[in-house]
């Protein structure tokens, strides 16, 4: 067993809602395909594990980087997520307390990078597509109203 998978705590995980205002399709998001488990193949914010040492906004910024090639203008502490998955037997496998920051994109395409398998921008009148986790709507909505966008 790994270190994140059965954890005897809570692990932080770090996330950005990247907005893209404007465009031929409007205002778009962010989404990510997730390359490992938890979530194998789901699309979701960017984001991964808070490494020692780091500080949270330094982490969010090294994911964005390490899953999709793109920086953000300033961030802001959107919302916070607790992220919980329980086995068969009901023991916990998985453990997130995670930190989403809402910034703005500055420029650049999305790439997939790290342990992602695809990165894009979708519209955020199109994500019913994407099969976002409810939580994850629920984060881009707060983005959206801190970043007016």
């Amino acid at each position: 067993m790994s270190g994140r998978e059965y954890p005897a705590r809570p692990l932080v995980g770090l996330g950005v809602v990247l907005l893209r205002p404007g465009g031929l399709d409007g205002p778009a998001v962010l989404l990510v395909r997730r390359g490992k488990p938890p979530n194998a193949g789901a699309w979701s914010i960017p984001g991964g594990a808070q490494k020692l040492g780091e500080t949270a906004e330094d982490g969010a910024r090294r994911e964005l980087l390490e899953e999709a090639g793109l920086l953000a203008g300033p961030l802001l502490l959107a919302a916070h997520v607790d992220s919980i998955t329980r086995d068969a037997d009901g023991a916990v496998q998985y453990h997130y307390t995670i930190l989403d920051f809402a910034g703005r994109w500055i420029g650049g395409e999305p790439r997939a990078g790290g342990d992602v398998t695809g990165a894009v921008f979708a519209p955020l009148d199109g994500l019913a597509p994407y099969a976002l986790w409810s939580e994850a709507h629920r984060v881009v909505l707060a983005a959206r109203l801190l970043l007016d966008v």
